[in-house]
């Protein structure tokens, strides 16, 4: 979060303000994370044409332990060597792993063995890898750290060639997620939930375990789409977290204001868009806008951009670099989609959220005079490290100082927040839909047949409907400003006890009961009263009655 920029004109009083709020700000604390240590030993695997591989690999230091894995050639052995490089020919390989640990497979025989234990001086695993293919072997969007794919590309080449001798030793850096299994909506019971945050990552770092999901911390680089679009907060980013992020523009705007500076615009970027963002604030007449420097321009959404709203920021932009990942700009694209209602429910300008292309013209709407903040009282909360809990917090404030005041805003599908919907003619209360609940959003009545939902806890994660076994179950994604009613559980269902004809004990609903006639009607066990009696009995009574009748029977 540390601004990097040069210093920007101070024409105005706004410029002036800026100067000494960035300037007070210039170091945000951010509490520490854990580390992700790689250790690399310059084992590297060029894979491409041998005679293209070869002159490449004999150009490189000898600190670099090179292995050239190329097609299999006409009477050439599998294995080979040219002076201190080893050659390995063989077909369909396969490449998996990360910096220091890169697995590769080859075939043999019809079948796939690892290239490491065909070749004598390999090792157990290649630290780097070369591609020189055309596609490369990994079509990922973002390529794991130590894997190069310059392609046909003579400058890429050139700087992986310069870079490669430099990737040996011992690397750190930051563990940039946090991730809590216990509210994760990806899946219970063998029910494929949420998926969100695997398919915004683009170097394929999260992969799934069924009911929860994984992320390879090697893999992870820190891009933070994952984040951006967990519903329910079980992914978090750590370094810098969500509380050190907005306390940091909630102190940069604060101390703008102080400074007499008015209408301030943050202008969130990353490293590939920090260029055109400075080039931009220099030229003047922009002198309220206060840039905010991220990892990764993915890391921010809904709940950073609503908060710095709440904090008297008349408008957040995102300057989103042209090389920024597909998956990234989709996810950021949603999230857009997710807070227009919400901004326009509460009386908001348009354009007082942006997501510009970190160009001269997609800057250029910062120089034509952007939304100035209607709040009278900009808020002062510290943001907490919950998502949900942010976005509600910033909300709240918001919506406190609305005209006119909806009750709620209609949201597109897909969006984190909404009501259940029930068809009480087809719900059973068999509370399948409470078991696989994993945000606790949908409860039992607590001893009584009722189904119980807090709207303030769903997630539309989708997994209540899959399991409904009667398909009475149905997502409708809002947001509710009402906060006591968003939080006050509701009833969505319930029914009359039925109570069991022999001890008069409750053990289930009448439409529980009559599905399950029905549905048993034909089976050869229940063909008899008094077989179908047994079931309007509680557990306990029907097997005294079994043992009963059996022993009549003797």
């Amino acid at each position: 979060m540390t601004e990097k920029m040069s210093e920007y004109p101070a024409a105005t009083a706004h410029g002036a303000a800026r100067a000494i709020a960035l300037t007070e700000r210039r170091r945000a604390e951010v509490t520490p994370t854990s580390i992700v240590t790689y250790l690399s030993r310059g084992r590297l695997l060029i894979v491409g044409a041998e005679e293209v591989a070869v002159p490449i690999a004999m150009g490189l230091p000898e600190s670099l332990h090179c292995v050239v894995l190329a097609p299999p050639g006409d009477a050439k052995p599998a294995v080979s060597e040219d002076g201190a490089i080893q050659i390995a020919r063989f077909g369909s390989p396969q490449i998996s792993g990360s910096f220091g640990q890169f697995d590769v497979s080859v075939e043999v025989g019809g079948e796939f063995r690892s290239l490491v234990s065909l070749l004598p001086r390999a090792g157990d695993c290649f630290d780097l890898v070369l591609d020189l293919g055309v596609p490369a072997l990994l079509a990922h969007e973002v390529l794991p750290v130590g894997y190069y794919a310059p392609g046909a590309d003579a400058e890429a080449l050139d700087a992986a060639l310069a870079e490669l001798p430099e990737m040996r030793g011992e690397f750190e850096k930051p563990k940039f997620f946090a991730y809590d299994a216990e509210i994760c909506a990806h899946g219970g019971s063998g029910i494929s939930g949420c998926t969100r945050c695997i398919d915004a990552c683009p170097t394929l770092a999260i992969t799934s375990l069924g009911n929860t999901v994984e992320v390879n911390p090697n893999l992870c680089q820190g891009g933070g789409s994952c984040v951006t679009a967990c519903p329910s907060g079980a992914m978090r980013y750590a370094y810098p977290s969500v509380s050190d992020l907005l306390g940091y523009v909630r102190t940069l705007i604060r101390a703008y204001r102080d400074a007499g500076g008015e209408n301030p615009c943050i202008v969130f970027h990353d490293e590939a868009s920090e260029a055109a963002v400075s080039g931009c604030l220099r030229n003047g007449g922009c002198e309220n806008l206060l840039p905010v420097g991220l990892e990764e321009i993915g890391s921010v959404g809904m709940d950073t951009w609503l908060a710095c709203l709440a904090y008297g920021a008349g408008s957040v932009v995102l300057a989103v670099d042209a090389g920024t990942p597909k998956r990234v700009q989709r996810e950021l694209s949603a999230q857009e989609g997710f807070v227009r209602p919400i901004l326009e429910a509460l009386g908001l300008q348009q354009d007082c959220l942006l997501l510009v292309p970190a160009d001269a013209s997609g800057l250029a709407v910062l120089e034509s005079g952007l939304p100035v903040s209607p709040l009278s009282r900009p808020a002062t909360f510290a943001a907490p490290d919950e998502k949900r809990t942010v976005i509600r917090l910033a909300v709240d404030h918001l919506f406190a100082q609305a005209s006119p005041q909806r009750k709620q805003a209609k949201l597109p599908a897909g969006a984190p927040f909404g009501d259940i919907r029930v068809d009480r003619d087809a719900c059973t209360l068999c509370m399948g839909c409470v078991d696989i609940c994993p945000v606790n959003a949908l409860r039992d009545g607590a001893g009584l047949p009722q189904l119980n939902f807090a709207e303030a806890s769903c997630v539309q994660c989708g997994l209540c409907e899959k399991a409904c076994p009667e398909d009475a179950i149905q997502k409708a994604p809002r947001y509710l400003f009402d906060s006591e009613a968003r939080n006050k559980p509701r009833t969505l269902n319930e029914e009359q006890p039925f109570c069991c004809i022999t001890c008069g004990k409750p053990f289930a609903t009448r439409s529980m009961l009559d599905v399950m006639q029905k549905k048993l009607e034909g089976h050869w066990m229940f063909q008899t009263d008094e077989s179908r009696r047994r079931l309007q009995m509680c557990e306990n009574c029907r097997v005294k009655d079994m043992f009963s009748g059996e022993a009549g029977n003797a």
